[in-house]
């Protein structure tokens, strides 16, 4: 008898779902890394041998895995769905990227929905905002509020538009990061540091720009190499468009170069 739920790839994202929803047997998944096999025993998801057992008789599938590997998951994967299982696809990846992988999935059989995660898992975990696109996206939102999402909405039946929705507007929020970055190393080597974040301060008030500075940095140094993939496919977005994504090629590159650093090797004089 199949699981309920599938997870393909159990990182960040699998792992907040499944522990946030109590899934435990309900649900089975699959990872090609070891140690996140042995994750899921111990959140007490359902033992799988392989891709295939984890996915055999899931009527919803979650994909979650890096940016770089969405498409190669659903090649590799959607063989192994049972006919008509839904496959969520919930990465980080362009409209085209998406709409490839759907030829994929429904060429096997399968039923391909875009989903577009608005905001970090944590702290957001099963409240996280989620944008549903495709055809199926109707049955996709009623398995997912089963599951215990609470915050989804459909915006249209052409996969790919959530994509457009969520890489667009990370070219915003993940540029603004960057351009953090290059502010703050300037002017710690001018050692104007104080003076540019007052100014900053005197025109915005939401939140203090020391605050705002480490936040970024922060997110940066943790997550850089995964937000650098994930900007890859925003330029790609960008470029189908016909608009050269001059700023977000530019994020590709510090977002990749920050990841790994300590926060103090740019922040020295910080609080954190």
């Amino acid at each position: 008898m199949g699981h309920a739920i599938a997870l393909v790839g159990y990182g960040e994202a699998g792992s907040t779902f499944a522990s946030a929803a109590a899934w435990g047997v309900r649900a089975a998944g699959w990872d090609v890394l070891a140690d996140r096999r042995a994750a899921m025993a111990v959140d007490g998801l359902s033992g799988a041998a392989s891709a295939a057992e984890a996915l055999a008789g899931a009527p919803l599938v979650l994909s979650l895995v890096t940016a770089d590997s969405a498409l190669g998951v659903a090649r590799d994967y959607a063989p192994m769905l049972t006919p008509g299982a839904i496959w969520c696809d919930m990465n980080s990846v362009a409209p085209d990227t998406k709409r490839e992988a759907a030829a994929l999935v429904e060429a096997a059989g399968g039923r391909y929905v875009d989903v577009a995660v608005l905001a970090p898992v944590n702290p957001g975990r099963l409240a996280v905002p989620l944008l549903i696109s495709g055809n199926a996206a109707a049955k996709a939102e009623t398995l997912l509020r089963g599951a215990g999402f609470t915050n989804t909405r459909i915006v249209g039946e052409e996969v790919g538009r959530a994509s457009a929705i969520k890489m667009i507007r990370s070219v915003m929020v993940k540029g603004i990061e960057a351009l953090t970055a290059e502010m703050m190393l300037g002017a710690e080597a001018a050692d104007v540091t104080d003076e540019v974040l007052a100014s900053l301060d005197a025109s915005e008030k939401a939140l203090p720009w020391v605050e705002r500075a480490a936040y970024n940095i922060e997110r940066m140094v943790t997550h850089g190499l995964r937000r650098a993939a994930e900007m890859e496919e925003s330029a790609k977005t960008l470029a189908s468009l016909g608009v050269e994504p001059v700023m977000t090629s530019g994020t590709v590159r510090r977002q990749r170069e920050m990841a790994g650093k300590g926060v103090g090797e740019i922040l020295e004089r910080r609080e954190p």
